[in-house]
């Protein structure tokens, strides 16, 4: 297990340090608890364009010279937008951390947001929508967490819309940031070859003037609200996109490790019972897999596939079969085990580099207020027995909370189906 410590700024920031002196390279990173569940309507899709912003330069660095001060160097520099967070983080050779610190700090806390910038990225970001709705596994997930999610933020597309878009300015996206880039709601994580102090040190130094109050709090998610039961979108495609999901419950509920167990016996490797029933022993489809995912107070179980629209009635009818099988029986001492195998190897192989690593303690402390530990988390999946993941089988598979969204040939709307 690599050590790790949570450090708190003196301005209330937090920090996750996990040292490692056998690795070559080091990832500086950054999170907010800002993402779309956050945004007011008319905002959609602010969180995820302030993220392309913060790229576009800062008072003393160009656009370019940021990527050069990274790039320059060998490093690489990315940041993600989603429903509850936004996350920004450059990965170096380990004796340029104190660039890695200081570039993002500049991009976090100094954004300039020009408005030429502005109107281009604009562009990009209409353009990366066209993409998505180019791309029908992406519409199909997209649709079936409206279904699930209607009436509340995460209903909508993290990237927001056309008309949410072109209602931002340059002042509307820094009010934001004044307003949610906050301390309590930033996490700074640090993992590779470094010492603590210096990495401490240097987080001081160039996030210490951050300020500011509470950011906004998204409005908490109506538990009794149904979700809709179907949505049909139409696509010039050959294969159908299916997806079935189910909401469920939030990250804090402690059914959720039962879930986990659940979803990975269910559908998350070739062995899973719906890869090995739709796929293997049909062949109904080339890509059967499931995930579960959870925010705050609400989250999703689902079922993804691609498919000839003709299979249908086959794949759906096979997969009711899994999930009542499930709901019936309680998985044999052999499959829990093999499951628990499965959930504790991918999780500690996916904690082997330092990029990873930020990955893991960053949302850790947005979520959790801490850094969950691997043996931690490994007890709890141990915890799990089969007759929790048949009860939670049960408590998920409720058709009062199901959603299906399918993106269908465009020949299929002609024949109204």
């Amino acid at each position: 297990m690599f050590p790790a410590t949570l450090e708190k700024l003196r301005n209330g920031a937090r920090m996750a340090l996990m040292p490692d002196p056998n690795a070559e390279s080091v990832t500086f990173a950054v999170f907010v608890k800002s993402g779309s569940r956050h945004e007011p309507a008319a905002l959609g899709g602010i969180s995820h364009f302030i993220e392309h912003m913060l790229f576009k330069g800062t008072p003393t660095r160009t656009a370019l010279e940021i990527s050069q001060a990274i790039e320059g160097r060998g490093g690489g520099f990315n940041a993600a937008t989603g429903e509850e967070s936004t996350l920004f983080y450059a990965t170096m050779p380990c004796e340029f951390l104190p660039t890695a610190a200081e570039i993002i700090a500049d991009m976090y806390m100094n954004a300039s947001i020009p408005g030429v910038e502005f109107e281009r990225e604009r562009r990009v970001v209409l353009e990366e929508m066209k993409m998505y709705d180019d791309d029908p596994s992406s519409v199909v997930d997209e649709n079936l967490s409206a279904a699930l999610f209607c009436g509340h933020p995460l209903a909508r597309p993290v990237i927001g819309t056309e008309e949410t878009l072109a209602g931002m300015t340059p002042e509307t996206l820094r009010a934001y940031i004044a307003k949610s880039y906050v301390p309590s709601a930033t996490v700074i994580a640090v993992s590779g070859n470094f010492d603590p102090g210096d990495a401490k040190a240097l987080a001081e130094k160039f996030f210490g003037t951050l300020s500011g109050g509470r950011p906004p709090r998204s409005p908490a998610f109506p538990v009794r609200r149904p979700p809709k039961p179907q949505t049909d979108a139409y696509r010039d495609v050959q294969q159908m996109q299916l997806a079935i999901g189910y909401r469920t419950f939030g990250r804090n509920d402690p059914r959720r490790w039962a879930l986990n167990v659940l979803d990975a016996m269910m559908g998350r490797s070739m062995s899973s019972r719906l890869f090995q029933s739709i796929r293997e022993k049909r062949g109904l489809s080339y890509d059967v897999h499931s995930t579960a995912q959870y925010f705050d107070d609400t989250g999703a179980w689902a079922v993804f596939l691609g498919l000839d629209p003709a299979n249908e009635s086959k794949a759906r009818a096979a997969i009711d079969r899994e999930l009542a099988r499930i709901k019936a029986h309680k998985p044999s001492a052999a499959e829990l085990r093999r499951t628990k195998d499965y959930l504790e190897g991918t999780f500690r192989l996916s904690l082997e580099s330092p990029r990873s690593r930020v990955f893991h303690a960053g949302p850790s402390v947005l979520c959790y207020g801490r850094i969950c530990t691997i043996e931690e988390i490994v007890d709890d999946i141990e915890s799990v027995t089969a007759a929790d993941v048949s009860a939670v089988a049960n408590d998920v598979f409720d058709d009062s909370l199901k959603s299906v969204s399918r993106v269908m040939p465009e020949s299929m709307r002609k024949q109204g189906k």
